[in-house]
């Protein structure tokens, strides 16, 4: 029995088998960490215990510095997707519906996505290495002898943040590429601005903004949560830095995608 289990563990069955057990540990391990902080942030939220001056700046860094990059992404899919669909639909006769098409895709899902992705890349990226190179250097330790709760001083601001800021970055990167689409929608198939924004009022109702702004506020205080968590969780020196960073923004496109398609399933099926 031992000489067939001494075998049986240098299989390539059983290689497969436990690497496949090992992934699916670390996954559930890494959920029940982000849970596990998510609740530690909510009761010092519901408690009141907020680093207000923190909160400040942390929006401001979240809102105000992502703002260029996300208005550029989406506008740019914005243009992309109008310069495909503006001329053809005019060309088989429902230009009528151009606006109506682009301004629904850019409220339910390219405005919100697109912003997420772009939060993610400049924002999520940096909170993960930021937090990272706190707890390899022992700076987070240093807070810990201090008697601050590490949650309550790094992540609280950081969550708040994003949840507070995401929808105001949404809303306005939304406008822009509904102009965008507009703009482009005129120049490549030459539908007039007032056919175009006439048939965008047709098909946008108060739910959809509604599940927009919700969306955004769950996207954003999640990549804040995800990204920080990994750092927190970060060892390893330099070498840990980067790999926190690079799993942190993996797992926060999974996880707003994921989202995202609860969401349809949800609010539009």
């Amino acid at each position: 029995m031992a000489t067939f289990q001494k075998y049986y563990k240098q299989s390539a069955t059983y290689k497969i088998f436990s690497g496949i057990i090992t992934a699916l540990e670390r996954y559930l391990s890494t959920v029940g960490d982000i849970t596990i902080n998510g609740l530690k942030v909510l009761k010092f939220v519901l408690k009141g215990e907020i680093e207000w001056k923190e909160l400040v700046e942390q929006c401001y860094r979240f809102g105000v510095t992502s703002l260029p990059i996300t208005l550029s992404i989406v506008g740019m899919t914005s243009l992309i997707v109008a310069s495909q669909v503006a001329l053809e639909m005019v060309k088989q006769g429902g230009g009528n519906f151009v606006g109506l098409l682009m301004t629904m895709l850019i409220v339910r899902e390219v405005g919100v996505i697109m912003s997420g992705f772009a939060i993610i890349y400049m924002i999520g990226s940096s909170l993960a290495s930021e937090l990272a190179t706190m707890k390899v250097t022992e700076q987070i330790d240093a807070i810990r002898v201090l008697k601050v709760d590490p949650i309550r001083y790094l992540f609280v601001p950081r969550v708040l943040s994003g949840l507070i800021m995401m929808p105001p970055v949404v809303a306005v990167a939304s406008a822009v590429g509904v102009i965008a689409g507009a703009i482009t929608a005129n120049l490549t198939s030459g539908l007039s601005y007032m056919a175009f924004f006439d048939s965008a009022w047709l098909g946008i109702y108060m739910k959809d903004l509604t599940v927009c702004m919700l969306k955004a506020m769950t996207f954003g205080a999640t990549i804040a949560l995800v990204s920080c968590t990994w750092g927190y969780n970060a060892s390893g020196g330099a070498k840990g830095v980067g790999k926190a960073t690079t799993k942190a923004v993996v797992w926060s496109f999974v996880t707003i995608v994921i989202l995202d398609m609860f969401f349809a399933i949800a609010f539009f099926f």
